[in-house]
């Protein structure tokens, strides 16, 4: 039937307006920020978070809704963005799931580019996507990106460190940068366009100045003391390592709060969904960046919009960074591709509750294949999977026997002996997937050979077994396996059958096949070769 001509403006109208109904959405994402904020310090005492001041994060927190539960998918920067911005598991994201030689698929949907068709004003500052031969692609590439006012946030300790005196000035000239790419960005899009913008500062990356910590943020490592992770050494280097690594994550805060600023003085920022996450845990601590404890995978994560969004809840419901891309688009209107893993938060966000709001949501799934190439003489990956319930942390090592962090005791990484007393500033001399770090160098030379303190050289480097189980109501730290004790025998078989489950229905090559796709060209062997 023929419409009108007036009926057809009429739904020009509608559409119109609609359009400008849609919400912005401003994702900010730190590398290496794990779960460290004021509005975790405030639920659960006792650790390095009592010392951090988040107040824009704790904001974000207060007036939205602040997860409990939200964990990578992998721990590792490519693999994570991978599998955030596709709403899928990072094996299900062909190169992408790797860090060096990724190369993104795009007929692999991601939110931002399903935004971008629907009418949003797409664009990005800083990290998105780790580099390949089409680098940021699932944002857009290089023609989305907004650096123009330059980058020098990513090393925000190191510019302070050259203007000591004048170090609160130093603070705003990096703030003023933030502050001028979010404009810009802002400045080109069009009348009444929606906007989907990311912010992705890389200053919680190694390498930060020693000291910073306390020299520019006030951090004492002092009061540390006894906050400290058991699975590192309470001593003065790591205390001023964790110090100076909340220092870091204090800038990211400030630079938040500048996005925040920003928005509000636009207009947008109640109809703005805000998201806050980081990418794993932290770099050049043993259990971090590269493992699937929890001080690896779990991270910090608030999302707020007042427009539709109740504020001042506390969810505990698992949650994946894959399902925030299902949440975007179910928010902002726009159809989830049936391809995608991950399952929306968009019902959950719109409750006036808090505490466990999905009873299904009671598990999620991680795992890691391969970080850095070079961490291995055989350019072998360290293939790992494992399902994080309430109470149990399950992991699967396909490769036992292979060193977890990279080339064992004995050998540096291109198959010399390490100079250990490098391994503050040099990541590759041996266990490569461990960042460089006053830490490493810490434990590599004092508690290899120390009956007391070997543990910790076990935690950071040692060789693994193919399974752990760890009963996180009496080990929150994840330091003793029980996955060989009677007792949990039915806990293990239940939670490796749920884990082989998954794996297996989402087709992950390390369990179906001959499950050695991750293991030959281009994924690993000789990566060096084979990279284009």
């Amino acid at each position: 039937m023929r419409r009108s001509f007036p009926v057809l403006c009429l739904l020009l109208v509608i559409a119109s307006v609609r359009a400008a109904d849609r919400p912005n959405v401003v994702f900010a994402f730190a590398d290496d920020w794990g779960r460290y904020a004021g509005a975790y310090a405030a639920i659960e005492k006792g650790g390095p978070s009592d010392l951090v001041q988040t107040p824009h994060f704790d904001r974000i927190a207060e007036e939205g809704v602040l997860f409990t539960n939200a964990f990578v998918n992998a721990p590792s920067c490519t693999p994570c963005r991978s599998s955030l911005l596709s709403g899928q598991y990072f094996w299900r994201t062909g190169k992408g799931a790797i860090l060096q030689g990724a190369h993104w698929d795009l007929k692999i949907p991601t939110y931002p580019l399903l935004l971008q068709d629907a009418g949003y004003h797409i664009g990005y500052s800083n990290k998105v996507w780790s580099p390949g031969d089409n680098r940021d692609a699932p944002f857009g590439g290089p023609a989305r990106q907004y650096n123009r006012r330059g980058g020098k946030h990513n090393g925000f300790s190191q510019f302070l460190a050259r203007n000591r005196d004048d170090v609160e000035g130093a603070k705003q000239t990096l703030l003023a940068e933030v502050r001028g790419n979010f404009q810009d960005y802002l400045a080109d899009r069009k009348d009444g366009q929606p906007l989907c913008y990311w912010w992705g500062p890389t200053n919680c990356h190694r390498k930060w100045i020693r000291g910073s910590g306390k020299d520019f943020w006030g951090i004492d490592p002092d009061e540390l003391k006894g906050r400290v992770p058991r699975f590192m050494p309470d001593v003065p280097v790591v205390r001023e390592d964790i110090a100076d690594y909340l220092g870091e994550v204090q800038a990211f805060d400030a630079g938040l709060g500048v996005l925040i600023e920003e928005l509000e003085k636009a207009g947008e920022l109640e109809n703005t969904i805000i998201i806050v996450s980081g990418d794993h845990g932290a770099p050049g601590f043993p259990n971090g960046k590269c493992n699937l404890y929890d001080f690896g995978t779990h991270v910090p994560l608030a999302i707020r919009w007042p427009k539709n969004y109740p504020g001042d809840r506390i969810v505990h419901d698992f949650v994946c960074l894959p399902d925030l891309t299902p949440t975007i688009l179910d928010a902002c209107g726009v159809e989830v591709p049936q391809v995608m893993t991950g399952k929306s938060l968009h019902g959950i966000l719109q409750l006036e509750k808090s505490g466990v709001l999905d009873p299904l949501r009671d598990s999620v799934i991680t795992g890691r294949e391969r970080h850095v190439a070079r961490a291995r003489t055989d350019w072998m990956p360290y293939p790992q999977r494992a399902i994080r319930t309430k109470n149990f942390l399950y992991i699967r090592n396909f490769k036992p026997d292979r060193w977890p962090m990279g080339t064992g005791p004995g050998y540096g990484a291109e198959g010399t002996m390490p100079d250990f007393k490098s391994l503050e500033n040099n990541t590759f001399v041996a266990f490569g997937d461990l960042d460089a770090s006053p830490t490493k160098a810490w434990v590599a030379l004092n508690c290899e050979e120390d009956p007391k303190l070997r543990k910790y050289f076990d935690f950071a480097f040692g060789l693994r077994p193919e399974e752990e189980l760890y009963d996180l109501r009496n080990d929150l730290h994840q330091m003793y396996n029980v996955a060989d004790e009677d007792r949990y025998k039915d806990v293990k078989a239940e939670l490796s059958e749920r884990l082989m489950s998954v794996l297996k229905s989402t087709g992950d090559p390390r369990v179906t096949g001959d499950g050695s796709t991750f293991d030959r060209p281009p994924f690993a062997t000789e990566w060096n070769r084979n990279r284009k």
